[in-house]
C-alpha cells in the first residue's frame, strides 16, 4: 500500500497514535495512512454531504428485503464494497454482522487494482474523526437494514487530523471532498453536516434519487465526485425540463420523469458546462438516449420491468419498498 506521513511537522505522528490501537478507535483513524485499508463500523462514518436521495436507499432496501437474488443483494454491495468483488456464496441464515457466513469471489490480499479502485473512501479529519468521502449512498442502505454495528473495509484517501478545524474544511473544499449544498440547493456550513449516516439524519435530496434512475440511460459512470448532485442541480435551472407532473409514488410518472431528464442529458453538447464549471462529457452524458437503444430494449427497459418480472427493474424495488412502509 502507498504510505505517507500524517500531515503535520517534517516526522510528525498525531499524538493519539500508539495510545488507543482498538479497532474503530480515533487512535486507529488518526494513525492511518494515505492508501491504508481500514476495517470501519458504518455507526462511526461522518458523512460530508447533507443529504441522499431517499429513493436510491428504498431500492436498495427493496432489493435487500424483497429481492429475489439467489444470494441477496446486501451481500454483493458489502463485498464489492469491501474490495472483494461480488458475493460467491451465503449460508442461509448469512448475515452481514459475520462475514464468515457469506463468501465473497476474491479472498482478502488477492483484490486487483480495479477491485481497490471500487472500494468506498474516507478522510481523517481533526481527533482522527473519519469523514466518508465516497459511499453514503451505499453505506446507508447497509447501516439500515443491518445496523450501525457492521464493519467494512474503506481505503484511506488522506490524513488530515493533525490540521486545525477550519483549516482541514478549507482543504476538503479545496480538494472536492465535501457537498455543502442541501436538498434545496441551500448552501450549509461544515458544521450543519450530519453527524452519522441513516434515513434519520439525512435530508432527502429527491433530484439526486431521481438521477440514480437515468444512469446508463442518459449519463454514464464518471470521474467526478458528486456528479449526480451537479446533474440534479442542472435539472433545477432546466426550464426545458417540466417535472411539475412527477409523481414519486406512481411508476410510469417516474419512468416519465426519467425519460425527460435522460433525453436532455444526452442531448447536451459534450463541452456544455452543466454545474460547478463540470461539461457534460465529464459528467458522463451518454452521446445518445439509452446507449442507442429502443425504449422497449437496453436500460430504460430494464429499469421499467415491473415487481412481478423475474427479475424486477429498480423503480418496481422502491415502488414496492415504499408501498410495503407506507412510505408513498
Amino acid at each position: 500500500m502507498p504510505a505517507t506521513a500524517a500531515p503535520g511537522a517534517p516526522g510528525e505522528r498525531p499524538a493519539l497514535c500508539g495510545h488507543d490501537q482498538r479497532s474503530g478507535s480515533a487512535a486507529v483513524y488518526a494513525c492511518a495512512e494515505e492508501g491504508d485499508l481500514l476495517e470501519v463500523r458504518l455507526g462511526d462514518l461522518h458523512p460530508t454531504q447533507p443529504a441522499i436521495g431517499y429513493d436510491q436507499i428504498y431500492y436498495k432496501l427493496g432489493r435487500y428485503t424483497l429481492g429475489k437474488d439467489d444470494v441477496n443483494k446486501r451481500f454483493d454491495d458489502w463485498c464489492e464494497a469491501n474490495g472483494q468483488g461480488g458475493v460467491e456464496d451465503a449460508e442461509p441464515d448469512a448475515t452481514l454482522a459475520d462475514p464468515s457466513t457469506f463468501d465473497c469471489e476474491v479472498e482478502i490480499g488477492d483484490e486487483t487494482d480495479a477491485e481497490l479502485d471500487a472500494m468506498k473512501t474516507l478522510v481523517v479529519g481533526p481527533g482522527g474523526v473519519p469523514y466518508l468521502t465516497d459511499g453514503h449512498h451505499t453505506f446507508t442502505s447497509l447501516l439500515e437494514v443491518a445496523g450501525p454495528d457492521v464493519r467494512v473495509r474503506v481505503r484511506v484517501q488522506d490524513n488530515l487530523s493533525t490540521l486545525p478545524t477550519s483549516r482541514f474544511w478549507e482543504r476538503m473544499e479545496a480538494d472536492d471532498r465535501v457537498w455543502l449544498r442541501d436538498a434545496d440547493g441551500s448552501t450549509v456550513e461544515p458544521t450543519d453536516l450530519p453527524g452519522r449516516l441513516g434515513l434519520d439524519t439525512m435530508n432527502d435530496d429527491e433530484l439526486r434519487g431521481l438521477v440514480y434512475f437515468t444512469k446508463d440511460i442518459g449519463y454514464a459512470s464518471p470521474e467526478a465526485l458528486y456528479a449526480q448532485f451537479r446533474w440534479g442541480n442542472w435539472i433545477t435551472g432546466n426550464p426545458e425540463i417540466d417535472l411539475s407532473e412527477w409523481d414519486r409514488g406512481d411508476v410510469e410518472s417516474y419512468l416519465a420523469a426519467v425519460r425527460a431528464v435522460s433525453e436532455a442529458q444526452t442531448a447536451l453538447d459534450a463541452d456544455d458546462v452543466v454545474d460547478g464549471g463540470y461539461t457534460a462529457a465529464e459528467l458522463g452524458a451518454l452521446e445518445e438516449w439509452n446507449d442507442g437503444d429502443a425504449a422497449d430494449d437496453g436500460e430504460f427497459a430494464k429499469l421499467a420491468r415491473p415487481y412481478s418480472d423475474d427479475k424486477p427493474g429498480k423503480l418496481a424495488y422502491a415502488m414496492e419498498y415504499k408501498k410495503e412502509h407506507g412510505l408513498e
